[in-house]
């Protein structure tokens, strides 16, 4: 693993961001794996910038997102999708026929899981993985105790990951139970590994990631087996890893 320690959020974000556009330059038809939530948000916003001011072609990537909420049309304001056309993929040259993400709005979401399992195959893997990390270990939505071996498959969302999520929605009634993820196994095939920590919240995970047993009681901990893993870490993220190194 490569840690870069960096000052704060908006360091975090340009840092990662400086990161996947020299990839982007280098590899026009790179197949790249995408997050949601607060973490990326910045990582998406410089990427636009730069496409504005630099013209930084995505016409030839592709992108794969981790996850989908169950239950939720593309529409809707609180779905993936929604979130990257909405946080980047409005804003740039990408072709949106090469940008996919699980389809949660479906009749049978074991085979819609399997149906992605097998288009990032098709597509040949994913070449850089960008990933954030939840406060009990989860990447994507898999949780504690998911296999290592896990692919794209169907997780019911614990009460910590949803309570964590339900900033989105009006309430916490209205978080899905369900969605359909990347499994860990899908994760560790990528070629390389992008994982972005940032805040006080997460320094216990943090620190956990570093100096912890791999487990499947805390997933984020297989990365440590994964050959080409890059940490981007804020001040506040490391403070525990700081203290008790």
């Amino acid at each position: 693993m490569k840690i870069i320690e960096v000052k704060d959020y908006q360091e975090m974000s340009q840092k990662a961001a400086a990161y996947v556009i020299e990839k982007v330059q280098k590899s026009p038809r790179l197949n790249l794996g995408l997050a949601t939530g607060g973490t990326p948000v910045g990582l998406y916003q410089h990427l636009i910038n730069d496409h504005q001011k630099n013209q930084t072609s995505y016409e030839g990537i592709t992108t794969f997102n981790l996850d989908e909420y169950i239950g939720l049309s593309a529409g809707d304001p609180n779905s993936y999708r929604y979130y990257m056309n909405d946080k980047l993929f409005n804003y740039i040259d990408i072709n949106q026929a090469n940008t996919f993400i699980p389809n949660g709005d479906v009749n049978d979401p074991q085979k819609e899981a399997s149906a992605y399992e097998k288009l990032i195959e098709n597509h040949g893997g994913i070449d850089l993985q960008i990933l954030g990390i939840g406060s009990n270990g989860h990447i994507g939505f898999n949780e504690p105790g998911t296999s290592f071996q896990s692919t794209t498959h169907i997780v019911d969302l614990t009460e910590t990951t949803r309570k964590a999520n339900a900033r989105f929605f009006d309430s916490l009634e209205a978080v899905p139970k369900r969605a359909i993820t990347m499994g860990i196994g899908t994760i560790m095939k990528s070629k390389e590994i992008l994982l972005l920590i940032s805040g006080e919240s997460k320094s216990e995970a943090f620190y956990k990631l570093l100096h912890g047993e791999v487990s499947e009681n805390f997933p984020a901990s297989v990365l440590k087996q994964h050959p080409a893993v890059t940490i981007i870490a804020d001040q506040a993220a490391s403070i525990k890893v700081n203290v008790l190194q």
